[in-house]
Formats: structure tokens, sequence, C-alpha cells
């Protein structure tokens, strides 16, 4: 079992990395806060990360992101983390009346062993992986495409991959990214839900990261996903922390 210290330790860890891997190519700082403007579907590529104090007021600072959002053509949002700055922050947004949603857990993995049996995964490009997991999001060819852009500008290389049946047609595909002795897993997704394909493409993904290096994982589930959380339980993942976002217009979809 994971030590509490360790397991704070991973958690930071986890957060800086799901930072670098899920950037994109439009952001910038703020005064100490870092604003992204991807169009893609993914929230975390669309948003504040408040990741330190700056010297402006609360309210001239969100005043300087809410011109950068509404140049961008995207709705403002904030995403809060137990790290994110000022410390009281998440109270301070409640009071203005922004609404919270979109829970998140990130979950860890402190020892990765690879598994003695993987099953064999069929890697993509970057182009070709955001139209599969597009298509089984019903992604639209905007968030396709700034999907595609992102991950293929990642400053930390991008890898994604397909399980296959034995006629070729798609059960599962994922994304990993690995840095150090640190992967991340992302994107996760099955063709055929609750028939097992999801955790085969996990614990193919986390052999072939032990492969390349890594010894620890992380990764980020939905806060109301149980179906999604027991899988990943069963690969050894532990819940680390949770974050949410706040904005002051209707939930982002």
């Amino acid at each position: 079992m994971t030590d509490a210290t360790t397991l704070q330790a991973l958690a930071l860890r986890a957060e800086l990395a799901g930072l670098d891997a899920s950037a994109p190519p439009q952001q910038a700082d703020i005064d100490g806060w870092l604003i992204r403007l991807s169009p893609g579907k993914a929230k975390r590529s669309r948003c504040i990360n408040a990741l330190r104090c700056g010297t402006l007021p609360l309210d001239d600072l969100l005043a300087r992101c809410r011109q950068a959002y509404d140049a961008a053509g995207l709705p403002l949002a904030v995403r809060v983390t137990p790290w994110s700055q000022p410390a009281d922050l998440d109270e301070r947004l409640a009071a203005k009346g922004w609404g919270s949603f979109d829970a998140a857990d990130v979950m860890v993995l402190d020892a990765l062993l690879p598994d003695p049996t993987p099953v064999a995964i069929q890697a993509l490009d970057a182009a070709t992986y955001a139209a599969t997991v597009g298509a089984l999001r019903a992604s639209s060819a905007t968030a396709i495409a700034a999907h595609a852009e992102r991950i293929a500008n990642a400053p930390v290389a991008y890898q994604g991959f397909v399980l296959n049946d034995v006629a070729g047609a798609l059960l599962a595909c994922g994304q990993m990214v690995v840095a150090g002795d640190l992967v991340g897993l992302y994107d996760i997704a099955s063709a055929a839900p609750r028939q097992g394909h999801g955790e085969r493409l996990c614990r193919a993904l986390l052999t072939l990261a032990h492969a390349q290096g890594a010894r620890q994982a992380y990764l980020q589930v939905g806060s109301d996903n149980t179906v999604a959380q027991r899988l990943y339980a069963r690969l050894g993942f532990v819940f680390a922390y949770r974050y949410h976002y706040r904005s002051p217009e209707a939930e982002l979809t």
C-alpha cells in the first residue's frame, strides 16, 4: 500500500506531468496563470490553470483572462486543483456565483509491473488517432483537428494505439505519454463498453510503458464514472486527488 507521503509526492508529479502532456500550442501566461485556448474537446486544453499568485487583484486578473477567451471565442473556465493559487480561489469564485462542474479524479499507480501476457496493439499517427477517438466520442471536426494538433505538438512524445479484433475491427483505443519513469494514460475509449477491451488495452499500454522505462503511472477519470474507476482499481491505481472546473457561464460541454 502506498503511504501518504509517497502518494502526495506522486500526486504532484502527476499534476505537473499532466500539464505538460495536455499542452496545446495556444497557451500563454497571464500574471502567473496558465491560460489555454485550444478549440478542442478536452477542457484541460481550453481552461485557466491558476499555477501561481501574481501581482494583480483577482478581479483584474479575471478581466484580463476574459479578454483572451472572448477573443478566442471560448467560454471562460478555471480548472481548480489542490494546488491552485490563491489558495482560497475556489471559495472566491463560488462567492461570485461561478458554477462548479466536471469533477475528475486523478488516480496513480506507485509500482508499475508489466503484464506477462499482454495483447498486441497497433500504433497510430496523431491525426489517425484523433479521428479514431473522436469518432467514438462523436466529436466535431473542429475538435478532432484541434486534438490532432495538440498531441502532434505536445512537449512530450505522444503515443496512440488501438486494440483490434482478429478481423481488424476496433475494440478500444488509448494514448500514453511517457516522461522519464512516469507514464500517463489518456483518452481510453472502448467501441464495445463493459466487455473488458479497455482493461486489456490499458494492460498493454502499461506493459509497453514499462519497457520504455516507466515505473509509475497516472490517469484522470470522471468522479462519477464508477465503472472506469473499478477498472483502474483492478490495475492497481488508487485515488490521489480531485479537481473540477468553475465558470461564470453555463456548464461547458
